[in-house]
């Protein structure tokens, strides 16, 4: 039977991820972001999912050969998964796998459902790799802004959709001063809205995935480009090392990337079905 274990015990599946695998899915199990974990054994997992705290996806950890728990997957998903997403309005399962030995299983236990795929690219810039040459001026009537505690609280009223920033936030930390003792982050402002934010979503140690988020209507001015150096500049000084998680289909992302510097470590695959 899976089961989903407490936060107290996700120590117990540390063994049972990749070296090389997805930072998202080490940050859950090392509980610095939110994230729930099922497994087949609670005393001692073998085999295990992680649905990560922001929704965005679930990560299959340990052994990827295990029939038992391979063959209780669906009926997993159809009376624990689909009901609990409902209540969050998640209506598609989007499955990864730690490592590349879970894309055959994945195909296989969801092979009657209507299984779509795409393929994700991690970059990394080291810092003997890094070289500070960028421009960092923008447009004139934005602004590059730390995101601190006082942006944060916006107890003066300056910034009118605070919001915005306060959600991107609540999307993978279980508060904001979590955020503010393990990440960083960055903004751009024009005429009192923040438009543009880059903040690490999940952070192990000293590496920090990087989110970014720049409003449709601000779009196609390079903020995302020109937020992104400020990020990875702290990152620099402070020896963290940013790590990047884009679709290979987003090229606007990639490009963002490969002109800060940043060098592809590894790419993986996703699947995808609609929750019924």
């Amino acid at each position: 039977m899976i089961t989903e274990l407490k936060k107290s015990e996700f120590h117990k599946c540390k063994n049972l991820l990749h070296a090389q695998g997805q930072l998202e899915a080490k940050a859950v199990v090392e509980g610095v972001n939110p994230g729930r974990i099922f497994v087949d054994n609670i005393d001692a997992p073998t085999s295990g999912v992680i649905w990560l705290g922001n929704n965005d996806g679930f990560f299959f950890i340990g052994n990827e050969r295990n029939k038992k728990f391979n063959n209780e997957l669906n009926h997993f998903v159809d009376t624990v998964i689909t009901p609990e997403a409902k209540k969050v309005e998640l209506s598609w399962f989007e499955g990864i796998g730690n490592h590349h030995k879970w894309d055959d299983t994945i195909k296989s236990v969801f092979a009657n459902r209507r299984l779509g795929s795409w393929k994700q690219r991690v970059y990394t810039l080291e810092k003997n790799d890094y070289k500070s040459n960028f421009n960092l001026m923008i447009e004139e009537g934005y602004d590059i802004v730390e995101i601190n505690e006082e942006l944060f609280k916006n107890r003066n009223k300056s910034i009118n959709n605070i919001d915005f920033l306060h959600s991107k936030i609540a999307d993978s930390w279980s508060s904001a001063s979590s955020f503010f003792r393990k990440g960083i982050g960055y903004c751009v402002t024009y005429k009192n809205k923040i438009v543009s934010i880059c903040i690490s979503s999940f952070v192990v140690d000293n590496v920090h995935c990087i989110a970014i988020e720049t409003l449709e209507e601000h779009q196609g001015k390079k903020l995302a480009q020109k937020i992104a150096l400020a990020y990875v500049e702290d990152c620099m000084r402070n020896n963290f090392i940013p790590y990047w998680d884009c679709m290979e289909s987003n090229k606007p992302s990639i490009a963002v990337a490969e002109r800060n510097g940043f060098r592809m470590k590894f790419h993986y695959l996703g699947y995808d079905f609609k929750l019924e």
